[in-house]
């Protein structure tokens, strides 16, 4: 797929996949349907630990934690496109297990700011699924500013103390190691002064207060007291951690796009297969052409948001402007088209789509979330609005 900023600027863009990239397409597919399914996942979220550390070994066993990194650390040199491909197909499935907090976001960050004995030390154990982590970014002031940060770092001697609080930090339940944007110099609200800490989430001083989340999900609140880091827990520049930060969210971002586009497929299909099936009057739903124009709107919707998912996709590679528009466009019309495809299904279900005992109702809870993750749709257009 092309992946470079001029086909973004009025070239043809070429939206086809290379044979590699239909099979790493086909291979997942294959995976989430032979082992993946709705009693799988409800047994999974249903455990004490709410996630599975055998499905993620096996996730690393054939390949996918290894797609967005070069060979050098034991990946497989992909881009933000395989990253796209995975999560796609983890929508269709509602995968629960963390790929975009460990996979895109911590080890995005270690990628691309990380030194090299940090990216030795832990993107093989990423790569190989030994390793969980979460990204430690919201406070209970901050809403979707990720330049609001008032946990502070202060020097001890050759490292760091960091006091604290992060809150709704996903996956940071499961966690083996948490990255923490935390404020080395400035006010609350500068945008420079914010650097970026690797924290061993066992270690004295972090206290982690775990919730189950409406999506069948795992977050934390997490507070630092005087937790101590050494200077190689630091990554990057110190105070300079912001852009990229905002590099990996956006990374995220696309990637959370991509999962809310397979979900919404998901629904498609399964909002047809009940209106064929379902009769009301002797005839079935699908018959009523009322209901015929609300899904061929439901389907409308989802190719607008799939477009704007795959140009944002290829706008990750492109200049800082140009992917942050990118980027919230598509969020912005990925949550609305979520918010639409989620209600007309559960409507078109009637009662039972709100229930437990039809997968739709998990689909719906699982949309919700990831519309105000990173940023409701109203953010993202202030967002975009301000870039424009």
């Amino acid at each position: 797929m092309t992946t470079t900023g001029e086909a973004l600027r009025g070239q043809k863009v070429d939206f086809s996949f290379s044979d590699e990239q239909v099979l790493l397409r086909d291979t997942i597919g294959k995976y989430m349907a032979a082992e993946y399914g709705s009693a799988t996942r409800k047994r999974i979220v249903a455990s004490p630990e709410g996630h599975s550390r055998e499905t993620w070994k096996q996730f690393a066993e054939l390949g996918f934690l290894a797609a967005p990194f070069v060979e050098e650390y034991g990946g497989l040199g992909g881009s933000a496109v395989e990253t796209m491909i995975i999560m796609e197909e983890c929508g269709r499935r509602l995968v629960v297990e963390p790929f975009i907090e460990t996979v895109v976001l911590a080890g995005g960050l270690l990628r691309d700011l990380g030194s090299e004995d940090q990216r030795r030390a832990f993107l093989p154990r990423i790569i190989d699924g030994s390793d969980l982590w979460a990204l430690a970014w919201a406070e209970a002031q901050s809403r979707h500013d990720l330049h609001d940060v008032a946990l502070c770092a202060n020097r001890d001697g050759n490292g760091y103390r960091l006091n604290g609080s992060k809150q709704v930090v996903v996956g940071a339940p499961w966690a083996d190691h948490l990255i923490v944007s935390a404020r080395t110099s400035g006010g609350r609200r500068d945008h420079g002064g914010i650097s970026l800490f690797i924290v061993d989430k066992s270690q004295s001083g972090v206290d982690c207060r775990d919730y189950a989340t409406v999506d069948g999900r795992r977050a934390a609140e997490i507070v630092f007291d005087d937790v101590v880091v050494g200077p190689d827990t630091l990554i990057g520049l110190e105070g300079d951690g912001l852009a990229g930060l905002e590099r990996a969210v956006d990374h995220a971002i696309a990637a959370l796009c991509a999962e809310a586009v397979g979900a919404m497929d998901e629904l498609n299909r399964m909002t047809r297969d009940y209106a064929r099936l379902r009769k009301q009057f002797g005839v079935p739903l699908a018959k009523f052409q009322v209901l015929q124009h609300r899904m061929v709107d439901m389907f409308i919707v989802y190719e607008q948001a799939l477009s704007m998912t795959y140009l944002a996709t290829l706008a990750l590679t492109g200049d800082e402007l140009e992917r942050a528009k990118a980027v919230s466009g598509a969020k912005v019309q990925v949550g609305e088209a979520a918010k639409f495809i989620g209600q007309q299904a559960v409507q078109i279900h009637g009662g039972m789509g709100m229930s437990d005992e039809l997968e739709v109702g998990r689909y719906f809870k699982r949309l919700t979330a990831i519309i105000v993750q990173f940023g409701a749709p109203d953010h993202h257009l202030g967002r975009y609005l301000q870039i424009a």
